[in-house]
């Protein structure tokens, strides 16, 4: 059974494992547990209400998206959800407008610009809208730089018919270290983090919410002061990426690419026909752009739109034409989106097929 599904599919396919999932979503769950975390997990890495529905029912609080199509499509399997994205133009605006209203919808922005045109819209809906306000504490991507901004920003929200002061946000993004580095890292961001806090409560405008966190940040998240929420999205399916700066463990990279051989006409060198197209050429902390699942010491050393090019220069194997490879991406999250649908399984058997709905704009 295990290789006649395998064989029937064509390649690139993606593959999802089932029990690693599982585990993964259980062990996030407890951390937050154990730490008095809430935990909404950012849904943009599988794009899947299948799998958003299971993170809900393994104790998520709700979920975080980074698009509309995402919040249309993750409506239904979650009653609370943030925008960590500020919507601008009166076509987003409006399909958030439309979302059900028992979702309880919450937007993360950093300009009045913004919060202006978003209160707008949800008063001519007649709902309103929950504000989180963006800091920057590092990225320099989004987010207000200083306590003050941060401060006028949540006063213009507390007092905007429309919308609703909820608290404050931030993306560590930038924190990408081995975790024997990490706590300096979490330390230097907490004790930023308090003075926009402090200053928030100081204004009389203390945050009900204080949400963070990543991946390769999320096994040290209660070390930062004053932290509520973590919003980990990677860490349900795992990387190559992950698994490097040691947020995973190898047997809990969830998520592959099933491949096949094509060439190996050029001595030290195999080549597959899963590429840029399904892989994505996306640099990480170790070379090249991905390895295979089952022999982690086989880099994907480059890529072109249709081709895979393994380096075999420092093993004994060599595979043949036509076998099956399975290759885990440095970044899943941008490697997901490339294919219409994930085919799930328990060890190598079929047990789904979950279509990528929330995949596109």
């Amino acid at each position: 059974m295990s290789s006649t599904f395998l064989d029937t599919l064509d390649t690139p396919a993606p593959l999802v494992d089932l029990d690693r999932v599982e585990r993964n979503l259980q062990r996030v769950a407890t951390y937050a547990r154990e730490h008095g975390l809430r935990w909404r997990p950012h849904t943009k890495t599988h794009k899947t209400a299948e799998l958003g529905a299971m993170q809900v029912a393994a104790g998520a609080s709700g979920v975080t998206v980074a698009t509309v199509l995402e919040a249309e499509v993750m409506a239904s399997v979650s009653d609370d959800v943030l925008l960590a994205y500020p919507p601008v133009g009166a076509r987003k605006l409006a399909r958030l407008m439309a979302l059900p209203s028992r979702v309880r919808l919450t937007v993360a922005l950093d300009s009045r610009e913004v919060l202006d045109a978003l209160a707008r819209a949800a008063r001519d809906a007649g709902r309103t809208v929950g504000v989180l306000v963006e800091a920057d504490l590092g990225m320099r991507r989004v987010g207000v730089r200083t306590p003050d901004d941060a401060v006028a920003l949540a006063r213009a929200a507390a007092s905007t018919p429309g919308a609703e002061f909820r608290g404050l946000t931030f993306y560590a993004g930038h924190i990408r270290v081995p975790q024997t580095e990490l706590p300096a890292a979490m330390s230097a961001q907490s004790e930023v983090l308090a003075t926009f806090v402090d200053a928030l409560r100081s204004a009389g405008l203390p945050p009900e919410v204080v949400s963070g966190g990543s991946t390769p940040t999320l096994w040290q998240s209660h070390t930062v002061k004053g932290l509520t929420e973590i919003r980990p999205g990677l860490n349900a399916l795992n990387d190559r990426n992950a698994a490097v700066v040691g947020a995973c463990d190898w047997s809990e990279c969830a998520y592959s690419v099933l491949a096949t051989v094509v060439s190996t006409a050029v001595p030290g060198q195999v080549v597959i026909d899963a590429g840029a197209k399904a892989l994505v050429k996306e640099d990480g902390p170790a070379p090249g752009y991905g390895v295979l699942l089952d022999r982690p010491e086989v880099v994907v050393k480059n890529l072109s739109e249709e081709h895979g090019l393994l380096d075999v220069s420092t093993t004994t194997w060599r595979p043949r034409i036509g076998d099956r490879v399975r290759v885990v991406p440095n970044h899943v999250c941008v490697s997901v989106p490339q294919h219409p649908r994930l085919h799930v399984l328990r060890g190598d058997v079929s047990v789904a097929t979950w279509e990528i709905a929330a995949r596109g704009w």
